[in-house]
């Protein structure tokens, strides 16, 4: 995979600021068939749900969870290594993204701790933004999923964020990242409701968007052929894991 910076590319109907990017090429399209073939291959795909369970009639796919399973960790890594360089380049436009929620402090050049500020945050490079974005958040787990040809979708208007279990974990969730596998079809665009825009699939290409209502989306049906992602979120650490268990 090439260790370039990801670099955004408009969307269809794209509009300044609307908090959504998608960056080209965030994974060759051999990782991304590989990643198909894979999936195809594996006998343990169950029908995608949604937060009250099993509803095709609001999302029809087959997924499959990656994360912490066995045979599956390469995988894992090789798209969470994608996803952070992809954060990266959205907190270099969105700096608010990473300080507004937290009054964050890091260490100066005269070794005293100072708010860091969007200008900071632009003056530091990606070796020592990594560790305050660490800090801070954290991976979701990777669901693959695939929507069938004609008959498939998340035609479902949703967002990612909602209060559903006791440890609040899809409460956590900050961001939210799509990695389109495949593009042998037509339609199956990513929408967004309040945007008004459209995000066509191109293989390799992931889109990077925040998990609240204000993105509120759908899946539109693939025509002519299957269509494959890789989907997760990007989550913030645990108030523990932030501030102790104090």
């Amino acid at each position: 995979m090439s260790s370039q910076p990801a670099v955004p590319v408009a969307g269809e109907h794209a509009r300044d600021n609307d908090f959504i990017e998608v960056y080209p090429d965030a994974l060759t399209r051999e990782q991304c068939a590989q990643l198909v073939a894979r999936f195809s291959d594996s006998g343990d795909t169950v029908p995608g749900r949604v937060g009250g369970g099993v509803m095709p009639d609001l999302k029809d796919s087959r997924d499959l969870t990656i994360s912490g399973r066995d045979g599956w960790r390469d995988a894992e890594t090789l798209l969470n290594l994608a996803v952070f360089r992809g954060v990266i380049a959205y907190l270099r436009r969105y700096p608010h993204t990473l300080i507004a929620p937290l009054m964050l402090e890091t260490p100066g050049a005269d070794g005293k701790s100072h708010r860091l500020t969007p200008e900071r945050m632009a003056a530091m490079d990606d070796e020592d933004l990594a560790p305050v974005i660490k800090t801070v958040l954290r991976p979701g787990s990777i669901n693959l999923q695939r929507y069938s040809a004609n008959r498939g979708g998340y035609p479902y208007w949703h967002c990612e964020l909602y209060p559903r279990d006791p440890r609040a974990e899809t409460l956590h969730r900050h961001l939210l990242w799509t990695i389109y596998l495949n593009d042998e079809f037509e339609e199956g665009e990513t929408e967004f409701l309040y945007q008004q825009r459209k995000i066509v699939p191109r293989t390799g290409s992931m889109l990077i968007a925040p998990a609240a209502f204000t993105h509120t989306h759908r899946g539109n049906r693939p025509k002519g052929g299957d269509k494959f992602i890789a989907t997760s979120w990007v989550l913030f650490q645990r108030a523990e894991q932030l501030f102790g268990a104090g």
